[in-house]
């Protein structure tokens, strides 16, 4: 079959964020072999809809690239959290990066040991940390007062640190996650102070962690943070792990170009080998994606209900808005978006706006998409990451449906949030309902 990159986005270049289960049969869009405005029809619109086929290629093409002799894969479960995502990639071998005590319990549901799950959160509670400790999940310790009240909670046992390389990219500054104007992390200079902490509680830090930020195409800067990790790390005694973190980013834009993983295992290998050598011990590595792994799986189909123009847009408006992916309103993002119900015809220019309350709810800049008419599906691309996972119910308005594809056959793995659940009601002092 050809692929629907090939078909439907015609822009300025090959779209590479959309998955190569998505393609156009009888000039409709399919994903993974099930037609999208079917999916829309049995399931409800909006539909988050992801191809579980994209997903276990993506595990795949990481564990070729940074093998399981030296590294363990997590998954930053914090990308997406639909259980049925989180045990695809747990079949595939991947562990799991939790930032909250939410994502640890989505793991142990998804079926990964206490011993597979690293807890990294920022600005973390006590009653946090109690409650990750009793689950028996490792602390990844995001500063010095943490890894201080870490100690008194749980002297004696192992831990993690975070530092914060002072090297930070990403495709906004929101996602930056290093740097001097970063919150993360302890300062790489910092280290003694930690060592000292650890000391004074009888602490085993047996784990080094950096992340520098998100949707990393550039594997040389990726490899600027390896080296420092691995340079503080030759200061610290009993390390059993160096871990790299994530970011490693999918092209969304037309003119971008995807990170060549192949490339970015060979240089992590080569480091991680050498470091081992130099430090005296085999110690393992690390990488914690998120985005790479499920972004390009999802698509958020969305129904047009009206048709508006003004003097300078034409506005294709949706029965969806930045409750449901933010990402454009947030970062400035750019998801690809086709029409769904004809994949061939004139095109003609659109803003695809949403039904929310607010002039920056829209899903694009001027874009050239397959001329639409009401009651057209329209799928928005690359939705797979920090799409439902950042949704919200602003306006009040429920979350979508979620749907997972694969060979043909749709399932439903997350169902639409109902006004009921919406209005539901905690009791007061008077036991009278606040709402």
């Amino acid at each position: 079959m050809p692929e629907l990159r090939s078909l439907v986005f015609r822009e300025a270049a090959p779209e590479e964020g959309l998955g190569h289960k998505m393609e156009a049969r009888a000039r409709k869009l399919e994903i993974g072999g099930v037609a999208a405005e079917d999916l829309a029809a049995r399931y409800g619109s909006p539909l988050y809809v992801y191809d579980e086929d994209v997903i276990r290629a993506r595990a795949r093409a990481l564990r070729d690239a940074f093998p399981a002799r030296r590294f363990d894969i997590r998954y930053a479960a914090k990308a997406n959290t639909n259980l049925a995502v989180m045990r695809a990639l747990r079949e595939e071998g991947m562990l799991a990066d939790a930032t909250s005590p939410g994502e640890v319990l989505a793991g142990l549901k998804a079926g990964w040991g206490p011993d597979q799950i690293l807890f990294t959160g920022t600005s973390v509670t006590d009653e946090e940390m109690r409650w990750v400790v009793g689950k028996g999940v490792m602390v990844n310790a995001d500063s010095l007062g943490q890894l201080e009240r870490y100690g008194r909670i749980a002297p004696g046992t192992r831990v993690s640190v975070r530092i914060n390389p002072d090297v930070g990219a990403g495709h906004h500054d929101h996602v930056i996650t290093g740097g001097p104007h970063s919150k993360f992390g302890i300062y790489f200079d910092r280290l003694e102070e930690a060592r000292t902490i650890a000391a004074r509680h009888k602490l085993r830090i047996v784990g080094l962690h950096q992340h520098i930020g998100s949707g990393v195409l550039d594997a040389d800067v990726f490899c600027e943070a390896i080296d420092v990790l691995l340079k503080a790390a030759l200061d610290m005694p009993g390390l059993e792990f160096v871990d790299f973190g994530g970011g490693i980013g999918v092209p969304y834009r037309p003119d971008e170009k995807p990170i060549d993983i192949a490339a970015l295992g060979r240089k992590a290998v080569e480091r991680l080998d050498a470091f081992a050598r130099a430090y005296g011990s085999p110690v393992r590595g690390m990488i914690e994606p998120g985005r790479y792994l499920v972004a390009e799986s999802g698509t958020l189909l969305v129904t047009v209900n009206t048709i508006k123009t003004t003097p300078a847009h034409t506005f294709a408006c949706v029965d969806s808005g930045f409750n449901h992916l933010v990402r454009h309103a947030m970062y400035g993002s750019y998801h690809p978006i086709a029409n769904a119900s004809r994949t061939e015809g004139p095109r003609k220019e659109y803003v695809v706006a949403g039904n929310l309350c607010e002039s920056g709810d829209v899903f694009s800049s001027d874009r050239e998409i397959v001329d639409i008419s009401v009651g057209d599906v329209l799928a928005i691309g690359n939705a797979g990451a920090y799409g439902f996972a950042m949704s919200s119910n602003y306006n009040m308005r429920p979350r979508p449906a979620e749907v997972m594809v694969r060979g043909g056959e749709a399932r439903l793995v997350g169902e639409r949030e109902t006004y009921a659940q919406l209005l539901r009601e905690t009791p007061g002092e008077d036991g009278q309902g606040r709402g």
